[in-house]
Protein backbone atom coordinates (compact mmCIF):
# COMPACT_ATOMS: atom_id res chain seq x y z
CA UNK A 1 0.00 0.00 0.00
CA UNK A 2 0.98 3.33 -0.96
CA UNK A 3 1.25 6.48 1.63
CA UNK A 4 -1.23 8.84 0.74
CA UNK A 5 -0.11 12.15 -0.04
CA UNK A 6 -1.33 15.23 1.65
CA UNK A 7 -1.73 18.42 -1.09
CA UNK A 8 -2.02 20.75 1.92
CA UNK A 9 -0.45 24.25 0.30
CA UNK A 10 0.69 26.72 3.30
CA UNK A 11 -1.56 30.11 3.58
CA UNK A 12 1.22 32.54 2.97
CA UNK A 13 -0.48 35.23 5.52
CA UNK A 14 0.05 32.65 8.49
CA UNK A 15 3.14 31.77 7.74
CA UNK A 16 4.14 35.29 8.86
CA UNK A 17 1.51 35.88 10.83
CA UNK A 18 -0.45 39.12 9.24
CA UNK A 19 -3.27 37.35 8.79
CA UNK A 20 -5.68 38.76 11.45
CA UNK A 21 -5.29 42.45 11.77
CA UNK A 22 -5.90 43.90 15.36
CA UNK A 23 -7.67 47.10 14.30
CA UNK A 24 -10.09 47.37 11.71
CA UNK A 25 -8.65 48.61 8.35
CA UNK A 26 -10.60 50.98 6.40
CA UNK A 27 -10.31 49.15 2.76
CA UNK A 28 -12.15 45.90 4.26
CA UNK A 29 -15.99 45.18 3.83
CA UNK A 30 -17.42 44.22 6.97
CA UNK A 31 -20.83 43.23 8.51
CA UNK A 32 -22.09 43.62 11.80
CA UNK A 33 -23.64 40.84 13.35
CA UNK A 34 -25.00 40.65 17.47
CA UNK A 35 -22.79 39.27 20.01
CA UNK A 36 -23.53 35.96 21.99
CA UNK A 37 -21.50 34.77 24.80
CA UNK A 38 -18.14 32.60 23.23
CA UNK A 39 -19.05 33.72 19.64
CA UNK A 40 -16.24 35.52 18.40
CA UNK A 41 -13.67 32.12 19.23
CA UNK A 42 -16.21 30.14 17.15
CA UNK A 43 -16.54 32.42 14.10
CA UNK A 44 -12.40 32.74 14.19
CA UNK A 45 -12.10 29.19 13.84
CA UNK A 46 -14.50 28.99 11.02
CA UNK A 47 -12.91 31.45 9.36
CA UNK A 48 -8.92 30.19 9.39
CA UNK A 49 -10.71 26.76 8.58
CA UNK A 50 -12.64 27.87 5.68
CA UNK A 51 -11.15 31.16 4.40
CA UNK A 52 -7.95 32.16 2.80
CA UNK A 53 -7.65 35.96 3.01
CA UNK A 54 -7.02 38.76 5.65
CA UNK A 55 -9.62 39.63 8.30
CA UNK A 56 -10.46 41.61 11.37
CA UNK A 57 -12.45 40.27 13.83
CA UNK A 58 -13.43 42.58 17.06
CA UNK A 59 -16.58 43.05 19.74
CA UNK A 60 -17.73 46.86 18.89
CA UNK A 61 -21.27 48.92 19.38
CA UNK A 62 -23.54 49.69 17.80
CA UNK A 63 -26.66 51.83 17.28
CA UNK A 64 -30.36 50.54 17.09
CA UNK A 65 -33.40 52.30 15.67
CA UNK A 66 -34.41 52.93 19.46
CA UNK A 67 -30.79 54.88 20.13
CA UNK A 68 -29.49 51.86 22.22
CA UNK A 69 -26.18 50.78 22.43
CA UNK A 70 -25.91 46.98 21.75
CA UNK A 71 -22.63 44.64 21.65
CA UNK A 72 -21.98 43.16 18.32
CA UNK A 73 -19.26 41.64 16.44
CA UNK A 74 -17.79 42.92 14.07
CA UNK A 75 -15.86 40.91 11.35
CA UNK A 76 -14.33 42.52 8.06
CA UNK A 77 -12.79 40.92 5.08
CA UNK A 78 -10.04 42.51 2.69
CA UNK A 79 -11.82 40.52 0.18
CA UNK A 80 -15.52 41.06 -0.71
CA UNK A 81 -15.89 37.59 -2.07
CA UNK A 82 -14.97 36.15 1.10
CA UNK A 83 -17.10 38.18 3.34
CA UNK A 84 -20.31 37.22 0.88
CA UNK A 85 -19.51 33.37 1.80
CA UNK A 86 -19.09 34.12 4.94
CA UNK A 87 -22.44 35.19 4.87
CA UNK A 88 -23.78 32.29 3.47
CA UNK A 89 -22.07 29.43 4.61
CA UNK A 90 -21.01 30.08 8.21
CA UNK A 91 -22.99 28.24 10.77
CA UNK A 92 -22.88 30.45 13.35
CA UNK A 93 -25.02 33.53 12.05
CA UNK A 94 -27.84 31.26 11.25
CA UNK A 95 -29.62 32.32 14.50
CA UNK A 96 -29.25 35.65 14.59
Amino acid sequence: MKPHKLNIKANTYNFFGIRKFKIPAPHFDYICVPYRYNMDKSVEKWINDNLKGRYYIGKSYELDQTKQANNVLKVGFEEAKELSYFTLACPHLKYY
